[in-house]
C-alpha cells in the first residue's frame, strides 16, 4: 500500500477531555469537526481517522489494535495493564495544566486519618485496581467496589471511603469529603499499538503528532512581543524581560534603532508593557503562538 493511501486510527478521549483535546490538536494543526452525537469526528487530514471512546477504555483498544494510536491517562494505563508505547506525556486537563489526583477521601467528620485506618472498611471508586495494589502495598485488607459514578455521595451510607480523581478539590469540599492522601498523580498521554509502532509510516506520522501537540502544549499561557527600541535603552529592556530565552535582537535602517522580539507568559504582560515603554519601547505589539517547539 502507498503511503498515499496510508491511513492512521486516532482515539479520542470522549468526556471531560473531549473539548480540550479537540482544542489542543486544533492548535497543534489538526482541525476536527464533531457533530452532535456523533462518534466519529472529521478531520482535515486525509491520513487521520478518528473515533472518540472513553479514556478509560482507550488503553485497551489501542493494545488490541483497534487503534494506532490513542490518548488517555497514565491512571487508565495502569487500571487496565494494558500493554502498549508510551509515546508521549501531554499535561492538559479539563480545568488546568497540571496532572489530575486521585486522592483517598472520607467524610469530613470521619475518624479515618490514614491508609492503616481503613482495615475491614468499604472503599467505592472506578479504579478497583490501582486501590487494590494501594491497599496491599499498605498491608491493609479492606473491602473495593467499583463505583458507576456519583462516587462523592456514597459515604458515608454506602461506602467509608472513596477513591475518586479530583483537579482542584472543589467538588469533594462541596461534597463535605476531606482528603487522607495522594494515591496517584496522573496526566494525559499519548499511546501507540505495539505494532504500530513498528510500521515505520505509522511510527513517523505518531511522532511528528506527539511533536506538534507538544508543541501546542508548551506555548500554552505565552505570547509573543515585538517592538522597536533605541540602541541606548537595549540593555534596560533586556534585563526586564522575562524571556524563555535571550529577545531576538536586530537592527533597523534607522540608524542606532533595533527590533526586539520575545516569548513571555500572558501572565506577565500588563506589567511588563508597562515597564517597557517607560524604558523607551515603541510600537509595542503582542500576538499569540498556537506552537512552541522547544
Amino acid at each position: 500500500m502507498s503511503n498515499s493511501n496510508r491511513v492512521l486510527k486516532l482515539g479520542l478521549p470522549k468526556g471531560s477531555l473531549q473539548d480540550s483535546t479537540i482544542e489542543l490538536f486544533g492548535n497543534a494543526g489538526f482541525h476536527f469537526s464533531v457533530q452532535s452525537r456523533s462518534y466519529f469526528p472529521s478531520i482535515d487530514d486525509d491520513e487521520l481517522e478518528a473515533i472518540l471512546i472513553r479514556a478509560q477504555e482507550m488503553a485497551h483498544y489501542v493494545e488490541l489494535g483497534a487503534f494506532d494510536v490513542g490518548l488517555t491517562g497514565k491512571d487508565w494505563i495502569i487500571e487496565t495493564g494494558a500493554d502498549v508505547v508510551e509515546v508521549a506525556d501531554l499535561v492538559y486537563s479539563k480545568a488546568s495544566m497540571r496532572p489530575v489526583r486521585w486522592v483517598l477521601a472520607v467524610p469530613e467528620n470521619s475518624p479515618i486519618k490514614t491508609v492503616k485506618d481503613l482495615e475491614g472498611k468499604h472503599i467505592a471508586t472506578e479504579v478497583v485496581n490501582i486501590t487494590r495494589k494501594y491497599l496491599e502495598s499498605n498491608g491493609v485488607t479492606a473491602a473495593v467496589e467499583f463505583s458507576w459514578g456519583a462516587t462523592e455521595v456514597k459515604p458515608p451510607d454506602l461506602a467509608d471511603a472513596i477513591v475518586e480523581v479530583t483537579e482542584t478539590g472543589s467538588s469533594l469540599r462541596a461534597n463535605k469529603l476531606r482528603i487522607v492522601e495522594t494515591i496517584l498523580e496522573s496526566n494525559t498521554k499519548l499511546i501507540a499499538n505495539k505494532s504500530s509502532w513498528d510500521d515505520p509510516w505509522k511510527r513517523e506520522k505518531i511522532e511528528s503528532m506527539a511533536l506538534m501537540l507538544q508543541g501546542a502544549i508548551n506555548a500554552q499561557g505565552k505570547v509573543g512581543l515585538k517592538m522597536n527600541a533605541p540602541e541606548s535603552a537595549l540593555e534596560a529592556i533586556t534585563a526586564m524581560i522575562p524571556a524563555l530565552r535571550q529577545p531576538t535582537v536586530s537592527h533597523l535602517a534607522h540608524n542606532q534603532w533595533v527590533a526586539l522580539e520575545v516569548i513571555v507568559l500572558e501572565r506577565e504582560v500588563r506589567k511588563l508593557i508597562p515597564e517597557l515603554k517607560k524604558a523607551g519601547a515603541e510600537g509595542i505589539f503582542e500576538y499569540d503562538i498556537n506552537k512552541l517547539i522547544n
